[in-house]
């Protein structure tokens, strides 16, 4: 019974792993991706290419490279952010002309109707922050 749960938990792990890679494999060219290798302590920064069953393509500085899967502990994506990146903002505002106020200058203090302004703004968001989306399975080394 033990045995039969233990090779249950393994399928299940492996299953785990290739969903986890067909995940990394659906990403799209171009995704800024974050490589850990097992031989390594800093992540190799790039931009993804192609996932193949045994490899990885990346372009680091213009240059494309494959990481052989058995080399990867880790990778991570920046995932795209909906809308973009620079956000447009509109705002208008209208005044009661029953309000009293000062006439404008250069008016001769008439006030006709009602007055409004309308101001736009645009502002660049950050980038958002990197998420895991594939982890080497615990049992490989």
């Amino acid at each position: 019974m033990v045995k039969l749960l233990s090779l249950a938990m393994l399928a299940l792990a492996v299953h785990a792993a290739e969903d986890a890679w067909a995940k990394v494999q659906a990403l799209k060219t171009g995704t800024e991706i974050r490589v850990y290798k097992k031989s390594s302590t800093q992540p190799v920064l790039a931009k993804f290419a192609d996932a193949r069953e045994d490899s990885l393509l990346i372009v680091v500085k213009n240059a494309e490279v494959a990481v052989p899967k058995g080399e990867i502990d880790r990778i991570d994506y920046r995932p795209p952010k909906p809308g973009g990146r620079v956000t447009k903002e509109t705002k208008t505002t209208e005044e009661d002309p029953t309000k009293a106020k000062e006439p404008p200058a250069g008016m001769n203090g008439r006030q006709d109707g009602v007055g409004s302004s309308t101001s736009t703004s645009f502002s660049v968001q950050g980038k958002p922050d990197f998420e895991t989306i594939y982890r080497r399975p615990a049992g490989k080394k």
